[in-house]
């Protein structure tokens, strides 16, 4: 069987260009990509997808979601979250080990990659921990990890405090070819803080999480990847103090990547105002000033990549008072419009934020994707960049409905996933 994506425009965040080309896939590989009018091949052998006035983009790449299983399987699923992937225009996922129990082990990273062989939608890469048990003590097997098939470590939800074992974790992974990610969180400063500390917790009595909670720990990443040599990734940055942190390490030649998320360059701690559950993250919704900053470390490169650092939750973790809610918000279905409007302020061209949520995360976790070439993996997504659409519950595929964009017009949609040659979703 021959696939012919006829007539879309394809985006290339490597070369940074957007040309109109027909991808021919066959046996799950793109075979070629010719200019329109060349490939003129007819039969029952033959299916038509038409992209004229769309674009044909490598399948997205989500380097840090939450599953929730095994554990915590009425939250999420590895089923239900990859399936809202695929809708979301993402081909393959990275989730993160703070499962029940954590993915700390062989066992469980095996678990992990039967249950999304099982379900079949997107490629899942596990995250595993880096410490046993998340607990920050002592380090996990990363051979074994590896060898089951972890693609990077991370105590993620858990700053992994001592610093000579984060010294040696990632002296460790580098041995393996394992990316270290880390939650950058003192929490001797955030303590029992629930929102961003600024004026507006002030007003409404909510206790606050200073920027110096993240700050500091991604100082300290940074001293420790220039003391050991080893690369290190700062997961979901949400400050003004971090981006120029990263930055002036970069210059240096620091080995450092960050990745930050869609709410922290779209939303502002103003949006806790009215208690908005909703609206809990962990690091917080911060500033307009944080929020003006991130935009610019995406438009300088400073932050590498674009994740969801999806969270589900039900509504007994959320319907409950904002200091007893639960930290986190869904979003593999809201990344890729609220990205593009990125691209219609001007922060970003086209084929950078497709770059961001794609190529970035290939090329930090080293897995294959983000990027479509002869004889690669078929895992794209075609995308309407103007169909406009009210996002409502009943669009939302995860198990969970923790979302503070629901009832927001949004622009922008994957009609349409393709993984290994295959058609996992199309735009109802």
């Amino acid at each position: 069987m021959i696939t012919w994506i006829r007539g879309g425009n394809l985006v290339d965040p490597v070369k940074g260009t957007v040309e109109q080309v027909d991808v021919i896939v066959e046996n799950g590989k793109i075979s070629r990509m010719l200019p329109p009018g060349v490939f003129q091949e007819e039969g029952p052998g033959i299916s038509r997808i038409e992209a004229s006035g769309r674009m044909v983009v490598p399948g997205l790449i989500d380097m840090h979601v939450h599953l929730r299983e095994p554990g915590h399987e009425y939250k999420e699923t590895i089923a239900s979250g990859a399936r809202a992937a695929a809708a979301g225009g993402y081909t393959a996922i990275a989730c993160m080990p703070n499962t029940a129990p954590p993915n700390d082990c062989r066992a469980v990273t095996e678990f992990i990659l039967e249950q999304a062989g099982r379900a079949g939608w997107v490629r899942v890469y596990p995250i595993a921990a880096i410490s046993k048990g998340q607990a920050g003590e002592t380090l996990t097997d990363f051979g074994e990890l590896k060898a089951a098939g972890a693609v990077g470590v991370s105590d993620d939800g858990f700053p992994v405090v001592n610093s000579e074992l984060m010294r040696r974790a990632l002296e460790y992974a580098s041995f393996y070819g394992l990316r270290v990610i880390s939650h950058c969180e003192d929490r001797g400063l955030s303590g029992n803080g629930v929102m961003h500390e600024g004026v507006v917790s002030t007003r409404i009595g909510l206790a606050g999480i200073p920027d110096a909670s993240e700050d500091i720990m991604v100082y300290r990443e940074i001293a420790l990847s220039r003391l050991t040599g080893r690369p290190v990734h700062i997961a979901h940055v949400s400050t003004a103090g971090s981006v120029d942190l990263i930055r002036r390490a970069k210059k240096k030649g620091i080995r450092v990547t960050a990745e930050t998320a869609p709410h922290y360059f779209t939303l502002d701690h103003r949006r806790v105002i009215g208690y908005d559950t909703l609206a809990k993250v962990n690091p917080p919704l911060r500033s307009p000033e944080d929020v003006e900053a991130i935009k610019a470390g995406l438009r300088e490169g400073v932050i590498d990549a674009i994740a969801t650092d999806h969270a589900p939750h039900s509504s007994l973790e959320k319907e409950v008072e904002f200091d007893r809610a639960a930290f986190g918000m869904i979003g593999l279905q809201t990344a890729l419009p609220l990205t593009l409007q990125l691209v219609r302020d001007r922060v970003l061209g086209l084929a950078e934020a497709i770059g961001k949520l794609s190529w970035a995360g290939a090329t930090i976790l080293g897995v294959p994707g983000g990027r479509l070439v002869e004889g690669g993996n078929a895992d794209l997504a075609v995308i309407d960049l103007d169909y406009e659409y009210p996002f409502e519950a009943d669009r939302i595929l995860s198990k969970s409905k923790n979302s503070p964009f629901i009832g927001e017009v949004l622009k922008g949609i994957a009609e349409l996933t393709m993984v290994g040659g295959k058609v996992v979703w199309e735009k109802r």
